[in-house]
């Protein structure tokens, strides 16, 4: 575990602090992936310090390389061109397998269906009922829209968070990848409750090495990416998911 927090801490701050004096150098934009990790386990998720309160390394790794930025910002006329920092929340879509153990949970979910036959998901934890711990997942599609936004308008500088703005549940997401594999061998959508009987779901015990460091409420603030002049919508679980696995089942 040591040797894993100097690898962050090398790979998301000193690496990244590099990256940041090179292009403020340079005077090229810097568009860099921080995380919804910072946040921690409150119930706020606006780009503001007081909402902030990483619970493990690699969300204090992306914490730490925040300030600097901030830092640097808050200079008028320290920097002179473009430089972005992306909190992602649950990022999903096609394309990211190399991520292994660390791929998003819809991924895992297609995999875990096709070979096992079912969805395996946390017991209830945190307040949360079995399934119900709720996190913002976000289409990689959608993600790339916002980039390419930020890409568009090279005089916006900042840090700002990309989800839905929408919580959805484990459950949720797992009924839009069972039943979308299901579609795929000509079978029909089930609710959630008819899934869980048929052992298509199943809960298993929350893991205790996770208590005290897991997120089981995400829900990214929008205001300051729409204030940055980003309009347009985001797909929820139900729209995306489908998406996702048919491009899974022709790319497996």
């Amino acid at each position: 575990m040591e040797s894993d927090g100097r690898y962050m801490m090398e790979n998301n701050y000193r690496y990244s602090l590099a990256l940041l004096d090179w292009c403020l150098d340079q005077e090229v934009s810097l568009v860099y992936a921080s995380s919804a990790a910072t946040y921690g386990g409150g119930g706020v998720f606006r780009e503001e310090r007081a909402y902030e309160a990483p619970l493990n390394i690699y969300g204090y790794s992306k914490f730490l390389f925040d300030q600097v930025v901030r830092q640097r910002l808050a200079v008028a006329g320290s920097i002179s061109s473009q430089v972005v920092g992306f909190r992602y929340f649950n990022v999903y879509g096609p394309r990211e397998a190399h991520k292994g153990r660390m791929a998003s949970v819809a991924f895992h979910h297609f995999h875990q269906f096709r070979s096992q036959g079912r969805v395996k998901l946390f017991d209830g934890c945190d307040g949360y009922g079995d399934g119900e711990q709720r996190r913002d997942f976000v289409f990689v599609g959608d993600v790339t829209r916002v980039n390419l936004h930020f890409l568009d308008h090279p005089e916006k500088s900042g840090i700002f968070n990309v989800g839905t703005g929408r919580a959805q549940t484990f459950n949720d997401l797992a009924v839009a990848t069972v039943n979308a594999c299901r579609a795929l061998s000509g079978e029909a959508a089930l609710p959630l409750a008819e899934l869980v009987h048929q052992g298509l779901i199943e809960y298993i015990p929350f893991p205790a090495d996770l208590r005290g460091r897991y997120q089981s409420f995400t829900e990214a603030d929008l205001a300051k990416l729409r204030k940055a002049g980003y309009e347009a919508s985001f797909a929820s679980v139900e729209d995306a998911v489908p998406q996702y696995v048919d491009w899974l089942s022709r790319h497996a």
